[in-house]
């Protein structure tokens, strides 16, 4: 799972250029008219349609694991929320398939977007556990509600809709679906959304600080999965006019999720092609069915080896053998960036901030100035509460008491996507990039959070202008299109950088960006900083490194367990009797 998680981006899906889908269009149309013409006996055409129905429902999986990296281990459910909403009324009820079919797909994307938005907060095992839950209890309500579901016994005769009354027409039918969703979920990826949720995969906490809204993202995949499972669940209702518990029981999870790992989770290609396969390997091996046990074996024992030879799943394999790394684009316009000068002197003020964990004050009544324009050192001893200080000032932490304001604006209660919303922009001391995209992709993020004026209204193109425009000021243009994993650790960090001016903020935030640079690297570090500031962009900036902060800061202030011991002019404060006593140290 961990290896779909952290596919390179060339390796995502098939070019998603004219090219890539005018190919697409073609096998579509292909695969419907072969669907529609045909003959297939009956057994053959259930076992097609069990693996267009199923299909739809593993697209799900490419949304919420492939692209957003959350687990979901009730899909099953999902799909029978969507086979029961057919079946019951278009038999019980005596409903039009088609109002069954979206009141289905209804009820699962409420359902989704109702267990997402309750437990995704908790990620991880915890998340699981809790799909898991849910699976059971849906499972247990189908075969105990017999007034209502009819038990056991599941639902028959169940109504298709009389344009796709033969079981051929409704396969293609099915087919056309499968090609529709697959489409839409394959340019998914390429939308701001898709962004998002990729950029969430890789790295909460930098898409947060990117503008990133993690909860509604996650939120929205989770429920965009649930809608299709329903979608797959009505069609599946549809083709085979009878379902019953067993079919979406948590076993059936399981199988979905193995069709999307198998086949290549991040794209809908690669989930396709593992539902076809789980479909057929056990048809393959029929033969050896008269041999207990031999066929599981064989069938375990090839899905073990495909998930552990093809970590990318088949899809991500084959994706690498024929990608090409395309020619970064030249670079337009020079980066313009236009700090608001909105607010007053001062860009950001702290008063009296405080962050404790329990009995330890972190940071402790500080107050901050950072004048408009200028460069402002906050250095301290390790562990006096410097970076304490900027993660309660870009939204990771929430201030215990006191107050932040950005540009005139109190900002103390916002999380950090709307922080980013309001001009302020970070980087991490531990850099935090977004490890499956491109370099391009990475500052596109940035370029794109609400409120940048510069690319608003712009669409994609302002987009990869404004990120190639941040890169040539960093001097990476020429790379654009390498996965940010291939860069050098210096290399990286100046992504980080180009991602946060990208953005245009009013206030860049720098934690620490000379460590672990040699000396030509902060050299050149050196210099960014001597530019970034030219432009009239506020810095607020911690480091250690004594060269730097001397050289790049006019104004400095002193942290000490947690307190303000030192603030002003950079070279009085730096030959303060505290502060060399502190942290200078005599010598």
């Amino acid at each position: 799972m961990s290896g779909a998680n952290e596919a390179k981006s060339s390796a995502t899906g098939a070019r998603r250029g004219p090219i890539g889908q005018a190919a697409y269009a073609a096998l579509a149309v292909v695969a419907i008219f072969l669907a529609a013409t045909l003959k297939f006996d009956g057994y053959t055409l259930n076992i097609l349609m069990q693996a267009a129905t199923y299909a739809i429902a593993v697209f799900g999986l490419s949304v919420v694991l492939g692209l957003c990296g959350q687990i979901n281990l009730a899909q099953a459910a999902f799909f029978g929320l969507g086979a029961y909403a057919v079946g019951l009324g278009t038999t019980d009820a005596h409903m039009s398939f088609w109002i069954c079919l979206a009141l289905g797909m209804a009820v699962s994307l409420l359902a989704g977007a109702l267990l997402g938005a309750s437990t995704l907060r908790l990620g991880g095992h915890y998340l699981a556990m809790v799909t898991i839950s849910f699976q059971q209890i849906l499972t247990l309500v189908m075969i105990n509600a017999i007034g209502f579901t009819h038990g056991p016994d599941g639902v028959s005769g169940i109504q298709r809709p009389s344009l796709f009354a033969h079981q051929q027409s409704y396969l293609a039918f099915c087919v056309g679906v499968l090609a529709v969703v697959g489409w839409l979920v394959w340019r998914l990826a390429d939308t701001r959304l898709g962004r998002a949720m990729r950029a969430v995969r890789d790295n909460e906490l930098a898409a947060g600080v990117a503008g990133v809204d993690v909860y509604r993202t996650k939120a929205t995949a989770f429920a965009i999965c649930a809608m299709l499972g329903g979608l797959g669940g009505g069609l599946f209702a549809g083709g085979f006019a009878y379902v019953s518990p067993d079919q979406f029981s948590f076993a059936e999870s399981v199988v979905f999720l193995t069709m999307a790992l198998l086949g290549g989770v991040a794209s809908p290609i690669g989930s396709a092609i593992g539902t076809g396969l789980l479909i057929l390997i056990p048809e393959w091996l029929r033969f050896l069915k008269s041999v207990p046990g031999l066929y599981l074996a064989i069938y375990g024992l090839a899905v073990i080896l495909i998930v552990a030879f093809m970590p990318d799943g088949i899809w991500g394999f084959i994706a690498k053998l024929f990608n090409r790394e395309k020619p970064a684009p030249a670079p337009g316009a020079p980066l313009k960036l236009s700090p608001s000068d909105a607010g007053g002197v001062n860009v950001l003020e702290t008063d009296v901030l405080s962050k404790h964990f329990g009995g330890l004050k972190a940071v402790d009544g500080v107050d901050i100035a950072v004048r408009r324009g200028s460069v402002h050192a906050l250095i301290g001893p390790n562990g006096s509460g410097k970076t304490t200080t900027l993660n309660v000032l870009s939204g990771l932490y929430t201030a215990t008491s006191g107050r932040v304001t950005l540009d005139g604006r109190d900002i103390t209660k916002l999380p950090p996507h709307r922080r980013t919303a309001a001009g302020l922009g970070r980087t991490f001391q531990n850099i935090r990039l977004f490890r499956s995209m491109t370099a391009l992709e990475n500052v596109v993020i940035g370029a794109e959070r609400p409120g940048n004026a510069l690319v608003e209204g712009g669409g994609r193109a302002a987009l990869d202008q404004r990120a190639l425009a941040a890169l040539d000021f960093v001097g990476l243009a020429s790379r654009a299109n390498e996965v940010v994993t291939s860069f050098s650790y210096g290399h990286q960090r100046l992504i980080e950088i180009a991602r946060a001016l990208a953005a245009n903020p009013t206030l860049l935030l720098l934690d620490e960006p000379a460590a672990g640079l040699n000396s030509t690297e902060k050299k050149s570090l050196h210099e960014l900083l001597e530019r970034i500031a030219a432009s009239g962009l506020t810095i607020l900036i911690i480091d250690h490194d004594m060269t730097l902060v001397s050289n790049a800061a006019s104004h400095i202030t002193v942290l000490n367990f947690g307190k303000r011991i030192a603030d002003g002019e950079s070279m009085a404060v730096l030959r303060h009797p505290d502060v060399v006593s502190a942290y200078l140290g005599a010598e």
